[in-house]
């Protein structure tokens, strides 16, 4: 793990050490293993629980859309716990109680705004497709996200990057051309299509939000602890669930949640737990990303979430009876192509950088011994 992260960081021209200064090794590595699992299940567990709801009878894509980011009041026991240890651990000095500086606030309340923009794409797209066949077309996710991460932090492309942006490509265009056999009976073409292009937008708005989140680390001009990371993931949750909540009025969500939940298919009490449930969820992948770009960068988080996105097909496929036509088939193995090709090149990365290090600390020696001669 430690060599991924070194390979993610010198392939950028500006490294990320200046954001993880206040996290030594053996936490760091701690930290970006709990944010893997956060974001694991965030990742899987979240459009499944979300889908849930639209086929037992849910219709409020505001709603839902609004349940991706409103679990942001569990993160204040996480501060609540880093101020206990700080408070612990620093007797002799005053105890920081907020990290976070206006300069930044504002920063991350932008980013807050477009991610609720994109929790209402996300949300209408798994309101109008399948789990398996709207994961596949969350595949280019890793090559937007590659795309900003050039622009926005200057990550460097490989040919072997560059082939996996253009398999996961192939693999959503595969979906797009067949895409008519797995519609959900009563939903019309247009419904269907429209779904569709939801989908991708989301995708590619979230793919220029974890760049984006990571440029803004660089540009904070204050130390970035993780515990400014939590401030920062309750910030953005906060203006999420904002620009949500006035899509609700709008929609007159909050007028119809009693009597959309006595309708329910699975009943009051169960609906209200998958509200709840979708809530904490979500809030697991939000975290999970935001502490894996801390600990790394955009791009590793962007590829953790595109690998787990045939695990999210598969679990659909299982959970919820779903068709698995040839073209899922077919875009599937080249989604996992695409990612075999990522990790190669990210092998033969890290062996061709190590070797000129050590080439490097050969040099210096001799020339040092020389140097005595």
């Amino acid at each position: 793990m430690e060599n991924h992260e070194q390979t993610t960081t010198s392939t950028t021209h500006t490294t990320t050490t200046h954001v993880t200064a206040k996290a030594r090794p053996p936490t760091k590595i701690t930290l970006l293993i709990l944010s893997f699992i956060l974001l694991s299940i965030g990742n899987c567990g979240g459009p499944l629980i979300t889908r849930l709801y639209f086929i037992h009878g849910g219709n409020r894509v505001w709603l839902s859309s609004s349940l991706e980011t409103a679990g942001w009041p569990v993160i204040i026991v996480v501060l609540i716990v880093l101020y206990l240890h700080r408070h612990r651990t620093t007797e002799n000095k005053p105890t920081t109680l907020i990290y976070m500086r206006p300069r930044l606030f504002f920063a991350v309340a932008f980013i807050g705004l477009l991610t609720g923009l994109d929790d209402y794409l996300y949300a209408y797209g798994v309101a109008r497709l399948p789990i398996s066949t709207s994961a596949l077309i969350l595949a280019p996710h890793l090559a937007f996200v590659a795309f900003f991460a050039y622009v926005l932090v200057k990550q460097k492309f490989t040919p072997y990057s560059v082939n996996a942006v253009v398999l996961l490509t192939v693999g959503a265009a595969v979906l797009a051309l067949h895409t008519s056999g797995d519609r959900p009976a009563g939903e019309s073409k247009k419904e269907y299509w429209m779904g569709f292009v939801m989908t991708v937008a989301a995708a590619l708005l979230y793919g220029f939000v974890l760049p984006f989140i990571e440029l803004t680390y660089k540009h904070a001009k204050q130390e970035i602890t993780y515990t400014l990371v939590v401030e920062i993931q309750i910030v953005m949750c906060f203006f999420a669930t904002l620009f949500c909540m006035v899509g609700m009025i709008a929609n007159n969500d909050f007028k119809v949640i009693q009597s959309e939940a006595k309708d329910f298919e699975l009943g009051q009490t169960k609906y209200y737990a998958i509200l709840c449930a979708s809530a904490l969820i979500w809030q697991c992948f939000f975290l999970g990303a935001i502490g894996v770009i801390f600990c790394a960068s955009s791009l590793l988080s962007g590829i953790i979430i595109a690998v787990l996105l045939p695990v999210t097909e598969v679990l659909a496929v299982i959970f919820y009876k779903e068709k698995f036509q040839a073209e899922k088939g077919v875009a599937l193995v080249l989604s996992l192509w695409g990612f075999a090709s990522y990790f190669y090149g990210d092998y033969k990365l890290t062996k061709r950088l190590k070797e000129e290090m050590q080439y490097s600390q050969q040099s210096m020696e001799m020339d040092q011994a020389n140097s005595f001669v």
